[in-house]
């Protein structure tokens, strides 16, 4: 608890009135008294002085300690208690979904209390009814603006929309999957994604490339073209190649209107430039090659022409004329296998979820054959690539052979993670020494009366994978095995909790890039914050206590992010010790193997790039990130806040401003305490409802609640 100047003034204030009111009267008497009257009095209190003067004292202090009490009762009474019904008042005049003010003491307060609960109640049906008439009145736009959410989460092309600033606010899923594809490497951090709402798409793609891009099209618009766009190639860090179409943004429906911002179309051809790139090599090494080829041969008839060759001679050419020509054969063979290789695995593929697959080919099957089909031994998290209609397909085709050779077998579809890729077994039952793959592989399917002009072979060429048969080591069953690949980057993400669709665009900023001032002179309710929390194996940073896990969320333009969340556990390298476990719940088993907090820091410094970091007491976490600077390289150099600092602005009269007591204060539910996102997330929400009260006590920007923060008690606190 911090120190009170306040209530210790007023409880020792009393006794020392006492004692000052005490000496002025005695200094007063001596003052009318003559000298010998004073002398007189002296030498008779004298003794007294000496004999009973600890009973006059005691008595002094018992009535200083009495009338400190007495103080301090009444300013709690009177002085507290207003207060602190003056800090919740002000919640609730902020917030009508806040808690209502709790039962006060004394019938005068008790009944001050109910008068503003029933207030905040008027006000809270008053904003109900508004709420219905502004949902009313707005309905079709909502339908409109959820239609267009669905759209974007639909397209198969990746959909990135900016301001002029080049902060991104409307991306789809797809996009989402693409930029944590290219932004993460093998084995690397969750949460390193690049994309989210108000950061800037030049961590991914050189400014220089959009700024000529848009110099292109600002000329292009200058001259008369309302549809002028844009077109280049760029490479990523991790060496990823990304086609971009940039086209402008108008605010106007005719195209008249001053450009807004841009639209981005990204298609990641790093895959099709390479299996171009090896078909020009391989074009290449025959040019060079059949030169040399036709070379040889040339000389070899040149020689030919000659009338008195010897015989041997004459044989000896021509066998380098067929050798040559057979060389040039077997390299076109080789070229032309190749090539249609590529063309196969070029095949367009699309991501489905394996489950998806399964169900929809189990489906298939019973229509075709009657027989069910089970499907309980099916990954549910595995998404693959696939042509699923040609595949489907194929699983029924099998099924329908082995229902014509075996009758009625019991058949299953598993499927697994093989690695980098999945295997899709049709399982059946019954011994079944005689069957010939190889014959149906290579027979034309078909689906009812309708033949179809692929074969299984194809199919299992068209994904650049295999198929085999595989006998049970009892005899009791056999399977048919497909390798398949799997999709990259596309598992889906949970919901982050309290919100059932991540939020993929923000309109509002376009106003945003408007403007751009310095940090500390912008508005509090416009900068975007990367809230974060760690776990931690203990309190001692300075004494080898390292951090367990990083948990953050993104709050842009006033709304909590709650889909854009970094969450990563960390590998101390050291012990973690019992007393923490009880309190985190992160034991050895679950760190072991984890990155490190060197591998951890450059991937969320790069989620918290260009944000405000917020935490609660704050300066505990980052004490932990200060003392890895010179080890990681990374420098955490932004502005930061503290909820804990602010709290005590705004609540200076409440006893605690811990996270769960704040909560309780403000209507905030925390779920996952003491994880890392979990106390994100309820530190974000805190801070939502902290910024109105803020703003009640003229604290707009982030430069006045920076200087706001450090009066407080708790920043004088160290780590």
């Amino acid at each position: 608890m911090s120190f009170d100047r306040r209530l210790a003034l007023i409880v020792l204030a009393p006794g020392a009135l006492l004692g000052l009111w005490l000496l002025g009267g005695a200094g007063l008497l001596f003052s009318t008294l003559g000298p010998a009257d004073r002398t007189a009095i002296a030498d008779a209190i004298a003794p007294l002085v000496d004999s009973h003067g600890m009973l006059l004292v005691l008595w002094w202090f018992l009535a200083a300690l009495s009338a400190g009490v007495l103080a301090q009762r009444l300013y709690a009474t009177y002085g507290e208690a207003p207060a602190r019904l003056a800090d919740a008042t002000r919640v609730l005049a902020g917030d009508a979904a806040a808690p209502p003010l709790p039962p006060q003491a004394g019938a005068g307060m008790g009944a001050l209390a109910e008068a503003i609960n029933a207030l905040a109640g008027q006000r809270r049906a008053l904003e109900d009814d508004m709420a219905r008439l502004v949902a009313d009145a707005s309905r079709d736009v909502a339908l409109q603006r959820d239609q267009l959410a669905a759209l974007m989460a639909e397209l198969e092309q990746s959909v990135v929309v900016l301001n002029l600033e080049g902060r991104i606010l409307l991306y789809n899923a797809r996009a989402r999957a693409l930029f944590r594809h290219l932004s993460q490497a093998p084995g690397g951090v969750a949460g390193a994604e690049l994309i989210g709402l108000g950061r800037s798409i030049h961590a991914v793609i050189d400014r220089a490339l959009i700024d000529h891009a848009r110099e292109g099209i600002a000329r292009r618009i200058a001259r008369g073209d309302a549809r002028a766009s844009a077109r280049f190639v760029t490479t990523t860090p991790l060496g990823h190649l990304i086609q971009v179409s940039l086209a402008p943004v108008r605010a106007a429906a005719d195209d008249k209107g001053d450009v807004t911002g841009f639209v981005l179309l990204l298609d990641d051809i790093t895959d099709e430039y390479e299996a171009r790139s090896r078909q020009d090599s391989r074009w290449l090494d025959l040019s060079e090659a059949s030169r040399a080829s036709f070379a040889s041969m040339q000389a070899a008839l040149d020689m030919l022409d000659y009338p008195d060759l010897e015989p041997a001679d004459r044989e000896r050419f021509q066998a380098v004329v067929r050798d040559e020509v057979g060389a040039m054969s077997h390299r076109l063979t080789t070229l032309a296998a190749d090539a249609s290789h590529d063309m196969k695995t070029r095949w367009p593929l699309q991501d489905m979820l394996g489950a998806d697959l399964a169900a929809a080919a189990a489906q298939r099957i019973a229509a075709e054959t009657g027989q069910d089909v089970d499907t309980v031994a099916v990954d549910a998290d595995i998404w693959l690539s696939v042509d699923s209609f040609a595949l489907i397909q194929a699983l029924a085709f099998l099924a329908a052979r082995l229902a014509e050779v075996l009758g009625a077998p019991n058949l299953a579809l598993r499927l697994a993670p093989a690695g980098g890729r999945a295997h899709l077994d049709l399982v059946f039952q019954g011994a079944a020494p005689g069957l010939d793959l190889a014959g149906w592989q290579t027979r034309p399917m078909q689906s009812g009366d309708a033949p179809s002009p692929l074969t299984v072979r194809d199919v299992v060429e068209r994904h650049g994978g295999e198929l085999w048969l595989e006998h049970a080591r009892d005899g009791s069953g056999a399977l048919f095995r497909f390798l398949l690949p799997v999709a990259a980057g596309t598992t889906p993400q949970v919901p982050a909790p309290g919100e059932s669709r991540p939020a993929y665009y923000d309109f509002d900023l376009f106003a945003a890039s408007a403007q751009s001032r310095e940090s500390d002179e912008r508005p509090l309710g416009e900068i975007a914050y990367t809230v974060f929390d760690t776990e931690t194996t203990g309190l001692d940073p300075a004494g080898g206590d390292e951090i367990l896990q990083i948990g953050a969320t993104r709050i842009v333009n006033g709304r909590l992010l709650g889909s854009e969340c970094f969450d990563q556990l960390v590998d101390p390298g050291r012990s973690i010790p019992e007393a923490g476990i009880a309190v985190h719940g992160i034991r050895p088993e679950m760190v072991r193997g984890k990155p490190t907090l060197l591998q951890v820091l450059p991937a969320f410094h790069a989620f918290a790039a260009d944000t405000v970091l917020v935490g609660h007491n704050v300066a505990f976490d980052m004490r932990f990130l200060t003392l890895k600077e010179n080890a990681s390289g990374v420098r955490f150099d932004q502005p930061v806040l503290d909820t804990l600092l602010l709290a005590a602005i705004v609540h200076p009269g409440e006893e605690s401003h811990g996270l769960e007591a704040m909560a309780a204060r403000l209507g905030v539910a925390v779920s996952g305490r003491h994880t890392a996102l979990g106390d994100a997330l309820a530190t974000a929400e805190i801070f939502l409802k902290l910024l109105p009260l803020l703003r009640a006590r003229g604290i707009l920007t982030l430069g006045q609640a920076r200087a706001a923060a450090q009066t407080s008690y708790y920043a004088r606190l160290r780590y």
